[in-house]
């Protein structure tokens, strides 16, 4: 392979989705590809009704196949997929004292989401021979957080799934990687207890929590055309906490 002279994180004449990103990580990385000359589609639970923003629903497949369908539909082409959303779900509480539906709620938005949005935009990076996806983990999908067993199991279920997917299609030009922060400065760790969040900070060596535009470079880099040879990894960005 003749390796490239023109700047590879560069994000000119691409299109991309970022899920999730009207605050937190993903609207750090979605401002931080846009900078890079990317036209970015913002889509969140909420249309803020700015150009390229979108409402989707991620706990919906309907909704997900609808929103990449329309984009689809206007530009042809999604050079990359950068999906951030997700929700805490319950927090402090043992396993057996879950409910249900707050249980099923939280793997159908972090991972039935996912599956759905990545179904929903393979057929066309197949037909283009090139794309990127991006899924946004955590370290609780490698170390599991105690009290949180909703959002461990959706999150490391999304490992699995992104290495699996990343055979598939690693011969197609498409890469599928996915980022694990540990507790970083967002929305969704508000609705986190205190007890929890001292927990988490305590088990990184860094000492603090980390800010969304520190995983917003990890993520840039992941859905740009360097990223060509790694594929199914989780990158880590946890001040220490995991190193493999």
């Amino acid at each position: 392979m003749t390796r490239m002279t023109s700047d590879l994180t560069s994000y000119a004449g691409q299109n991309v989705l970022v899920t999730g990103a009207f605050s937190g990580i993903g609207a750090a990385a979605a401002d931080l590809i846009e900078s890079r000359g990317g036209r970015v589609f913002r889509v969140d639970i909420q249309d803020i009704g700015k150009k390229d923003s979108k409402k989707i629903d991620m706990g919906s497949q309907e909704s997900v196949t609808s929103v990449v369908k329309e984009i689809l539909n206007e530009v042809g082409e999604l050079h990359a997929v950068v999906n951030s959303a997700g929700i805490a779900g319950p927090t402090s509480i043992n396993t057996e004292d879950v409910n249900w539906n707050d249980f099923q709620k939280v793997i159908q938005i972090n991972l039935f989401g996912s599956i759905w949005l990545t179904q929903a935009v393979l057929p066309s990076m197949k037909a283009k021979k090139y794309g990127r996806i991006v899924h946004i983990e955590s370290i609780a999908g490698k170390e599991g957080n105690p009290g949180m067993s909703p959002y461990n199991t959706s999150k490391s279920g999304l490992i699995g799934y992104v290495k699996g997917v990343a055979k598939e299609i690693a011969t197609q030009g498409i890469t599928i990687n996915a980022v694990a922060p540990a507790v970083i400065r967002t929305p969704i760790n508000e609705t986190v207890s205190d007890e929890i969040q001292k927990y988490m900070v305590s088990r990184i060596p860094v000492g603090r929590l980390g800010e969304p535009f520190e995983v917003a470079e990890l993520i840039a880099f992941a859905a740009s055309k360097a990223c060509s040879f790694t594929t199914g990894f989780t990158f880590d960005i946890s001040g220490g906490r995991a190193t493999y």
